[in-house]
């Protein structure tokens, strides 16, 4: 069954009141637009543009209640909660968002049953758990670069970083090395990052010496004179790091959360390039459009970079201070223009089918549909013969499908849609395999 679904743009500060608009399609609001969430989360479920196809069921979240085999198949309609274990979002990000990290499944598990125990309201500004589900995610680029903090960098790089402030430091006309010393003091020891990011975040949110403070406002005072002398001619070791400095500097004055980003990878991803983002690892959307797909939870644990609540001991134990390369994910190349992205987690997959003018048939010799997809089958069919570009994935779970460019034909094994730019739809597992037949560009979200 293919359901179409749609949904209204959340409004968060850092969003752009330009970027998802102009992916689908459709006149800005005129208002920030971050997010555009698929799926059936509670905090913003999927709306069905046909009710009567679902019996009546105006969310997605409300039609998996009633009917979970036949929305979700057998398989995920099992447990005593039935669930769609994903949440597909299309993220625009026109401004940094916070520093945070996700638990894992056991800790997410324990972290909100003893939440729970202690009478914390779910919806409290002061609660870490507000489910007991991880929440691993992955972002693929769709602007030209997509800008992000992902995960500890290696010390050696830390200390080149903390070189070049020294130098500008002596350079300044009012050199305060005092500062920095206090940040290498902390820099210093086994468990140096996890020190140092402890004291930066007690110290620097009500501590308080002042000694962060101080060295929050000596680093931001460095990378502006950086900039100056950038535009002398000068050479500089880490350019990026201290633009960052001078962008988070802006929007959150003051912030710990600007020194801790001189701890962690700065990462530009190009078009088409995917991060994931594992249990603890700290990271921070700084801008770009992209299509993000994670495990269904609002469990968040942030670090910095926001005026919400930090639980810093709790951060503590979440976060993965092991410094690890970016945690780039390649495709794997299932057919010509079908790329799918595996992490190592049970709750999704996302799938990237795209399709040029002109590109060769990928699965010409590919069986059609019998029964009642077999009108769709025989339309697919007579596309590839008529030479447009048809591509093949076969569904292990159900699935939730966005095009973002172009239009196709998609057929399953008992029916078919025309889904064209902007439009999105939910596919129940019992369609099998789906031919999607057409030019453009579709994301596509399943499970293992």
């Amino acid at each position: 069954m293919f359901v179409g679904i749609t949904n209204t743009p959340r409004h968060y500060a850092w969003g752009s009141t330009t970027a998802i608009a102009g992916l689908l399609g459709y006149d800005p609001s005129g208002t920030a637009e971050a997010e555009l969430w698929l799926g059936a989360h509670p905090g913003s479920p999927s709306v069905i543009t046909d009710p009567e196809q679902v019996g009546g069921h105006h969310t997605l979240l409300d039609w998996i209640h009633a009917a979970p085999e036949e929305a979700l198949g057998a398989a995920l309609a099992a447990p005593a909660a039935p669930r769609l274990p994903y949440l597909l979002k299309i993220l625009a990000a026109a401004g940094p968002l916070s520093l945070q990290a996700h638990p894992t499944a056991e800790r997410a598990r324990i972290g909100f049953g003893l939440e729970n125990a202690a009478g914390i309201p779910q919806d409290a500004a002061d609660r870490n758990y507000r489910d007991p589900f991880h929440k691993p995610e992955v972002i693929f680029a769709l602007s030209d670069t997509f800008e992000a903090l992902c995960g500890f960098r290696e010390p050696v790089e830390i200390r080149g970083i903390l070189g070049e402030l020294r130098a500008l430091d002596v350079a300044s006309d009012d050199p305060q090395p005092g500062a920095l010393d206090a940040l290498e003091r902390h820099l210093l020891g086994d468990d140096a990052l996890r020190d140092c990011v402890d004291w930066l975040l007690r110290d620097g949110r009500g501590g308080d010496s002042g000694e962060v403070a101080w060295l929050v406002e000596r680093v931001v005072a460095l990378a502006v004179s950086a900039a100056d002398l950038a535009e002398s001619g000068a050479i500089l070791d880490y350019p990026l790091e201290l633009a960052t400095v001078r962008d988070l500097a802006r929007a959150y004055p003051g912030d710990p959360g600007i020194v801790i980003s001189l701890l962690t990878n700065r990462v530009s991803l190009r078009r088409g390039e995917v991060l994931y983002l594992p249990a603890g690892n700290i990271h921070a959307y700084l801008s770009g459009l992209g299509v993000e797909l994670m495990a269904a939870s609002d469990n968040v644990l942030r670090g910095g970079l926001s005026p919400k609540h930090i639980d810093v001991d709790e951060l503590l134990e979440v976060l993965e201070f092991t410094p690890l390369p970016v945690p780039y994910l390649p495709p794997v190349l299932s057919s010509p223009g079908v790329s799918e992205y595996r992490p190592d987690v049970d709750d999704f997959v996302l799938v990237h089918i795209a399709a040029e003018a002109g590109d060769a048939d990928a699965d010409a010799g590919a069986a059609s549909p019998g029964g009642a997809g077999a009108d769709a089958g025989a339309r697919a069919a007579a596309a590839s013969r008529a030479g447009v570009p048809m591509r093949q994935f076969t569904l292990t779970g159900p699935a939730i499908a966005i095009c973002t460019a172009g239009g196709f034909l998609v057929a399953g094994a008992g029916a078919s849609v025309a889904l064209k730019r902007g439009e999105s739809v939910y596919i129940t597992p019992d369609e099998g395999t789906l031919t999607f037949a057409g030019v453009g560009e579709v994301f596509l979200a399943t499970t293992p």
